[in-house]
């Protein structure tokens, strides 16, 4: 114990210095590198699924250490990380394994140079603001964090520490296509925008079982069990849950992502895909926090499980020139109330629609359209103004070597997480809420405090 608290006076004092990091052995200034070759040493943070993906963007860097609750998903990090570098032509120094991020963070911290944080969500703030307060390059999976207090205070620290570059995972926010459609919205293309309406068609969570087959959701439950299982061999279920709760294991939460229904780890599809689908509006309208919110699902709110079938409905003020705004967001078997005459007969998918003065953009994944088709047969779009992006991974990286911006970064994906988390936060309260996001309260719902800031289980805590 007396090594972390001599470790983080030490942090602090050179921060106070102004002190950069070390990049492959030499000092610089947070990413400002003197050669712009020098690989960065890397340490993942969760190896396995999302963890996993990342390893082949990041394989020209040194990974130094893979750290994972499970000690199978490190052992196959660990041969993805030799087997990249053999395909390099260069020898790889074996990554330190860790079952535990904080003793990597006490092992390893003055080696590193940025973490790639891929872990379950609940346990995300504790790994981000680590690695913050230590002047490392954070990377983290959507979303950003578990709950909307975690988000506001690493996006404050991430501000409080601009040497520092941060993303958040959106695949989407790095497509040529989600750039073009801000494009457009944002030179007028339609008009002003008076109402978006996005949809998915994940339907998993609480549901029937009749509806859970139906809408093919991975599996099926109404209630927690009440049953302890064991954990898998190689699997540190106590450290799993860090922050979280003390639940016994069972199969119905591990492993992912069937854990991110149940709200002590997650909050169903609205936290997840809702990073992907509201980013591309919430970026192009210049979104921040909403003056109200409010959720809707199959009845009330199950006090363990999100919802499978969801509505969120959001009001927003007038943004520069751009005037209020109604949000709305649906999910698996709710819809919009024109789907079916403009969205279903084109077989989109999942998608937003943009509902301007002069007319109407529908987008997804890869494609957008203006409509009506015959008002817009001759439009010409503007000349692009957002620079394409080779990833979210490189472009990250390119920017920890001070080559460009992170597009995703904290300052972005703070205000997102925090208005993705809002909708789950208003159904569970079964009311609409009015928001304060200088207070970080609702302002006619005390109760949903406990929501906002939970209280983590002992000895886990966040560090501001």
């Amino acid at each position: 114990m007396a090594r972390r608290v001599s470790r983080r006076a030490f942090i602090g004092n050179t921060a106070a210095l102004g002190a950069g990091v070390w990049i492959t052995g030499r000092q610089s200034g947070y990413g400002q590198e003197s050669s712009p070759n020098a690989r960065i040493n890397v340490a993942f943070i969760g190896s396995g699924g999302r963890g996993g993906a990342h390893l082949g963007p990041c394989a020209g860097e040194n990974i130094i250490a893979l750290c994972d609750v499970n000690e199978r998903n490190i052992g196959r990090a660990a041969t993805t990380v030799e087997q990249n570098a053999k395909k390099a032509g260069r020898d790889v120094e074996k990554p330190k394994p860790y079952l535990d991020f904080r003793k990597l963070f006490d092992e390893k911290e003055r080696e590193m140079d940025a973490v790639v944080v891929s872990t379950c969500e609940h346990t995300h703030a504790i790994a981000i603001m680590l690695a913050i307060k230590a002047g490392k390059h954070v990377y983290v999976e959507k979303p950003m964090t578990h709950g909307i207090w975690e988000a506001r205070v690493c996006r404050e620290a991430a501000a409080a520490n601009p040497k520092v570059v941060t993303q958040m995972g959106i695949q989407n926010h790095a497509s040529n296509n989600t750039r073009r459609v801000v494009e457009l919205i944002q030179s007028g293309a339609i008009g002003g925008v008076t109402e978006v309406h996005v949809w998915v068609h994940r339907s998993w969570g609480w549901q029937t079982a009749e509806n859970a087959e139906k809408n093919k959701d991975m599996l099926s439950t109404q209630e927690r069990p009440k049953e302890e299982q064991k954990a898998p061999p190689g699997l540190d279920w106590d450290l799993w849950l860090g922050p979280a709760p003390y639940r016994p294991f069972h199969e119905i939460y591990f492993p992912g992502p069937k854990w991110y229904r149940w709200w002590d780890w997650g909050s169903g599809t609205m936290s997840d895909l809702g990073s992907h689908m509201n980013d591309c509006p919430f970026w192009a309208l210049k979104l921040d926090a909403p003056l109200t919110i409010e959720g809707f699902g199959e009845g009330p709110a199950h006090p363990d499980l999100a919802p499978a079938n969801f509505h969120a409905a959001y009001e927003y003020g007038p943004r520069g020139n751009m005037p209020a705004l109604k949000y709305h967001w649906y999910q698996g078997s709710m819809r919009p109330p024109m789907y079916n005459e403009i969205v279903a007969s084109r077989k989109w998918g999942d998608g937003h629609l943009f509902i301007g003065e002069k007319g109407m953009l529908l987008s997804s994944h890869g494609r957008h359209m203006l409509l009506p088709e015959d008002k817009f047969k001759d439009f010409k779009a503007p000349e692009p103004t957002i620079p394409n992006s080779p990833g979210a991974v490189p472009e990250w990286l390119a920017a920890c070597r001070g080559k460009g911006k992170a597009m995703a970064d904290f300052a972005y994906s703070g205000p997102l997480t925090e208005a993705n988390h809002l909708a789950s936060i208003a159904y569970r309260m079964g009311k609409k809420l009015q928001w304060d996001p200088k207070a970080l309260r609702a302002t006619n719902c005390p109760e949903a405090d406990a929501l906002i800031k939970r209280e983590y289980r002992k000895p886990w805590e966040l560090k501001t």
